[in-house]
């Protein structure tokens, strides 16, 4: 048989907040940071830089691994670093990116703490 307890106002129904939430515009602004990782070829993407020496790459070794076109690749590429993942430097006709240290912090910081 299920029994139901009753609570009374002086009782607290929810566990207090032991640290700051984020704002709305946080919120805001963290939601269009976070869609920008929500494609797997940006992750992709993504990976590959972070993994490659110097935490950088040439668009040109960029395009196999991920099996798309070069100008899908570079859309990916223009969209990470608009969000601030990537900085972008050319050297003559190739486009290289390089992971912005510590990029990816700021949303691992969020679910974890500061």
């Amino acid at each position: 048989m299920l029994e139901v307890t009753d609570v009374t106002a002086a009782g607290t129904c929810c566990t207090p907040l032991v640290r700051e939430p984020i704002s709305a515009d946080e919120a805001e602004q963290l939601a269009q940071t976070m869609k920008a990782l929500a494609d797997p070829a940006r992750l992709r993407l993504l990976s590959i830089v972070a993994a490659s020496e110097n935490t950088e790459a040439c668009v040109c070794d960029l395009i196999e691994p991920v099996g798309l076109s070069q100008p899908t690749v570079s859309h990916h590429l223009k969209v990470l670093t608009t969000a601030g993942f990537l900085t972008r430097s050319k050297r003559g006709t190739w486009a290289y990116f390089k992971l912005v240290p510590g990029a990816l912090d700021r949303i691992s910081q969020l679910f974890v703490g500061s």
